[in-house]
C-alpha cells in the first residue's frame, strides 16, 4: 500500500527545477565575473602591447572629440557674435528729436525686436568726430548732415527673420533706410553646419578605425588560444561561452582607450588655455576653451567601450566559425 502524503505537503522534488534554474543563474554570473577579471589580468600581463592598443584607440577618439570641442567653442563665439547682430534704422533728415523718440518707441514695440538704442543727430555727429578725428572740419558746417537713428537688436538672429524685420521697419513713415549685414551671419551658419557634418563623418570614420584596431588585436588573441578553444569546444562549450572572455577584453580595450583620450584632451586643453586666453584678451574679449564635462566624458567612455565590445564580437564571431575541434 502506498504511503499517503500529509495534507498540504509539497510533492517531492517540486522545488528542484526552480533551484536548478537559480543555481544556473548564479553560475552564469560567476562565469561573467571570472571572465571579466581574467581578461583584465591577461591585459595587465602584457602592459606594453595593451598600452599601445589603447593609445591607438585614444588617438582615433581624440580627433572627433577635439573637433566637437572646436565646434562648441564656435557656438560660444557665435553666441557672442549674435549679440552684435543689429540693424541700424536711419530716419529721414527732417525728423526732429521728439519725432525720433516716438519712432524709436514704435520700433521697440515691434515683434522680433529685443531692444533698441536711439542715437540722436547730435550724438551721431559727436561719435563721427571722435572716430575720424575731424573736429575742426566738421565745426565749419552750419547744419548737422547726419540724421537720427536707432540701433535695433533682433530677438532672433536667423538671416530670414532679420531680413523680414528689416522690411517691416523700412515701411515705417519717417524711416529713410535700414542697414544690415547678413553675409557674415550666412557664412557663420554655413560653417557651423559644415563643421557638424565633418564631425559626424570623422566620428563614423574613426569609429570604424577603433573596430579594426580592436578586431585585429582580438583576432591575434583568438589565434594564440586556438588549441584551448578547440579543447573546450570538443567537450561541449558553446560559442557564447568561448566568446565571452574575448568580448570582455574588447570592452577593456575600449574603456582604456576612452580614458586615455580624456586624459590627453584634458592635458591639451590646459596646454592651450593660456595662449587662447591671451589672444582673446588682446581683442578685448574673454574666452576660455570648453571642456567635455562629466556627462560628455561618460558618454565618450560608454561609446568607446561599446566600440571595443563590438569590434571583439565581430572578430571572434568570424574566427570561431573557422575553428573546429579535431
Amino acid at each position: 500500500m502506498s504511503e499517503r502524503q500529509p495534507s498540504g505537503a509539497r510533492p517531492r522534488g517540486a522545488q528542484k527545477p526552480q533551484r536548478r534554474a537559480s543555481g544556473g543563474g548564479r553560475a552564469w554570473l560567476r562565469h561573467h565575473r571570472a571572465m571579466m577579471s581574467d581578461s583584465a589580468l591577461r591585459l595587465v600581463k602584457r602592459p606594453i602591447a595593451t598600452l599601445l592598443t589603447m593609445l591607438a584607440i585614444a588617438i582615433a577618439l581624440i580627433l572627433p572629440a577635439g573637433l566637437w570641442l572646436a565646434l562648441d567653442s564656435a557656438r560660444l563665439l557665435d553666441a557672442e557674435l549674435d549679440e552684435s547682430a543689429t540693424l541700424t534704422v536711419y530716419f529721414a533728415a527732417d525728423v526732429g528729436e521728439s519725432r525720433a523718440m516716438d519712432l524709436a518707441a514704435e520700433v521697440g514695440e515691434q515683434p522680433g525686436v529685443a531692444g533698441t538704442r536711439l542715437v540722436t543727430a547730435a550724438e551721431g555727429l559727436a561719435d563721427f568726430q571722435q572716430t575720424l578725428g575731424v573736429d575742426d572740419a566738421l565745426a565749419q558746417l552750419e547744419t548737422n548732415p547726419l540724421p537720427a537713428s536707432v540701433v535695433v537688436t533682433p530677438d532672433v538672429t536667423a538671416p530670414a527673420a532679420v531680413q523680414a524685420l528689416s522690411q517691416r521697419l523700412q515701411a515705417f513713415d519717417g524711416v529713410d533706410e535700414v542697414r544690415l549685414d547678413l553675409a557674415w551671419l550666412d557664412r557663420l551658419q554655413q560653417l557651423a553646419a559644415l563643421g557638424q557634418r565633418v564631425a559626424l563623418a570623422l566620428a563614423l570614420l574613426f569609429g570604424l578605425g577603433v573596430l579594426l584596431v580592436v578586431g585585429n588585436t582580438i583576432r591575434l588573441a583568438v589565434e594564440s588560444r586556438r588549441q584551448e578553444i578547440e579543447v573546450v569546444t570538443l567537450i561541449g562549450a558553446t560559442h557564447a561561452f568561448v566568446r565571452r572572455p574575448f568580448l570582455y577584453s574588447g570592452a577593456w580595450y575600449g574603456l582604456g582607450g576612452g580614458a586615455l583620450s580624456l586624459i590627453i584632451l584634458a592635458l591639451g586643453g590646459n596646454w592651450l588655455a593660456s595662449p587662447v586666453a591671451a589672444l582673446a584678451e588682446s581683442y578685448g574679449a574673454h574666452f576660455a576653451l570648453p571642456s567635455l564635462g562629466i556627462g560628455n566624458s561618460a558618454f565618450l567612455l560608454l561609446f568607446s567601450t561599446i566600440l571595443g565590445w563590438l569590434g571583439a564580437w565581430l572578430a571572434v564571431g568570424r574566427h570561431l566559425a573557422d575553428i573546429k575541434p579535431r
